[in-house]
């Protein structure tokens, strides 16, 4: 029992840790398409958030390096501890962004 809870918890950690670096990753390539939307260096509209699918797939890589180095963390149901993690850790970054814009509109 304490054993499952212990898994329950560190795949709750890890994927929050996972989903946390990857909203961090996103969001500096927000800033710095945002500059280069600012300078005028986009030569159309498909060019607005470029390295969006290799980041992406980075994100796929690291989850599946995790499964394969911490088969722990997948099994009895824990996955979706990571899985919940993830979503929880990236929805934290997009959350203080959602707050700061919204700071920044009523100033």
């Amino acid at each position: 029992m304490y054993l499952t809870f212990f898994y329950s918890l560190l795949g709750l950690t890890a994927g929050s840790g996972i989903g946390y670096a990857f909203g961090l990753l996103q969001a500096a390539a927000l800033r710095h398409n945002e500059q280069r939307q600012r300078e005028g260096k986009f030569k159309n509209a498909w060019s607005l958030m470029p390295g969006a699918g290799a980041r992406t797939a980075y994100l796929l890589i690291t989850l599946l390096i995790i499964q394969v180095v911490c088969p722990l963390l997948f099994r009895d149901g824990t996955q979706w501890y990571v899985s919940g993690g993830v979503m929880l850790g990236y929805g934290w970054t997009l959350f203080r962004q959602l707050m700061r814009r919204r700071m920044e509109a009523k100033a």
